[in-house]
């Protein structure tokens, strides 16, 4: 039997573990900088807090949900989305309480499951950076998250990443636009493709994102959002964009953008980037201010976002972004015989308890080998453990690029390597 990994999912060997370390390294500094805190959901939870939550016609529960029945026969789902778990935990803790510092602010590192046709940048198993802030409706936290993403671009070293901006309206707004776009869409019912016929009386928003070639010619002419927003949504929007503009983020607003769940309401935007000629959308998010009141939770308005790590990496990979510097290794331990071997291993433990990142040599090859193995691993310095050196007591210390040597003996290296690591390097310091 050959063994493959399954369909829609990928390795992450340690060439590129390192470039995500990097990457989740810098996430976790620019969340921390806005005063997020890390949550951590479980991986599945039960299918009806996904199915209500993104809804019942969304592509993600009547397409790509994995679900399945447990061995208890409960019905649960592999999470496909973040923000349906975060507001659980949210109801579930009572992060609600009074005496919790509002807005409740949270971020998550995590893998989602979606049943559809991999493609570039999208598998079936992928990971997102997701943010929640719930318990505060202000213009001023909507356009911090925007502005926290755009930080986190920008830090990240990578550029064309543009925002776009649309607004939903409230539950009045909405229902008045519902109306209008189910009357425009009508009279073009036998056009639509078979998704959007099923949507048309449904969810009629979610025509607007179809990909399909027919709808989105049929879209084009459609009413805007923008011309049924009543007067406190439309002071909103006014804000929401008085304030991007004062941070100097720039936007374009397209009043054609839906996002592609049911829970969103007011400000949403999508970090769109131009590659291969195609337009691909990084991060997305907006307000869902009903979401926790929907699952029997007290009134909370939130906002959030969530952002593709896999297509974060090969956008960065496209841009040629040299994220991080080849690791090095501090020590290469070379080892010739028995009792070196016996030594090896004090030596290797030692150095390592004292913070230097040590390897040593397993193998007994030759010398001329091992030290083609330093080499490899990008060790600054080796040491050489023979039986003399057992005998003796003694060692040297040499430096594989200047190939500068220190004589020391072992026991100055147990109760502190820093001196002779400090005596191999005094010319640069120095310097």
């Amino acid at each position: 039997m050959k063994l493959q990994k399954p369909k829609g999912t990928a390795d992450i060997l340690p060439a590129d573990s390192a470039k995500w370390q990097y990457v989740e390294e810098i996430a976790r500094s620019v969340f921390n900088d806005y005063n997020f805190k890390e949550i951590r959901t479980p991986m599945f939870e039960s299918y009806e807090l996904f199915s209500r939550a993104t809804g019942e016609t969304s592509d993600i529960v009547t397409k790509e949900m994995y679900d399945f029945e447990d061995k208890g026969g409960r019905h649960i789902a592999l999470r496909p989305e973040g923000t349906a778990g975060a507001v659980r935990a949210y109801i579930e803790n009572k992060l609600y309480a009074p005496e919790i510092v509002k807005p409740v602010k949270v971020w998550y590192e995590e893998p989602m499951f979606r049943y559809e046709r991999p493609q570039s940048g999208r598998l079936r198993q992928f990971h997102q950076f997701g943010v929640e802030c719930l318990g505060i409706k202000n213009p001023a936290v909507d356009v911090e998250i925007i502005a926290m993403a755009d930080a986190l671009f920008r830090q990240l070293g990578i550029s064309g990443i543009k925002l776009s901006l649309n607004t939903l309206g409230d539950m009045e707004s909405r229902q008045a636009y519902r109306q209008a776009l189910i009357d425009y869409l009508t009279p073009f019912e036998s056009e639509l493709s078979e998704d959007s016929r099923r949507r048309l009386n449904e969810n009629p928003l979610r025509v607007l994102d179809s990909k399909e070639p027919e709808d989105i010619a049929i879209v084009q002419d459609a009413p805007s959002i923008l011309d049924y927003l009543n007067a406190a949504s439309k002071a909103y929007f006014e804000e929401v964009k008085a304030m991007l503009e004062n941070l100097g983020i720039a936007y374009t607003v397209d009043s054609n953008m839906v996002r592609g769940l049911d829970y969103y309401n007011d400000t949403i935007f999508e970090f769109i980037v131009e590659l291969d000629g195609k337009a691909l959308t990084v991060c997305g998010g907006g307000r869902y201010d009903g979401l926790v009141e929907y699952f029997d939770g007290p009134a909370t308005p939130a906002f959030g976002f969530g952002l593709g790590i896999e297509r974060l990496l090969m956008i960065a990979e496209k841009q040629e972004i040299a994220f991080m510097p080849e690791e090095t290794l501090d020590v290469f331990i070379a080892v010739m015989g028995s009792k070196a071997n016996l030594e090896a291993t004090k030596l290797t433990e030692a150095l390592r308890e004292q913070a230097f990142k040590v390897e040593r040599d397993f193998s007994n090859r030759k010398l001329g080998a091992q030290f083609k193995t330093a080499e490899k691993l990008g060790a600054e310095l080796i040491i050489t453990l023979g039986d003399d050196e057992i005998r003796t007591g003694e060692v040297k210390v040499k430096h594989n690029k200047t190939r500068r040597q220190v004589t020391t003996t072992l026991q100055k290296i147990y109760d502190s390597f820093a001196p002779v690591f400090e005596e191999i390097y005094a010319d640069e310091i120095n310097e």
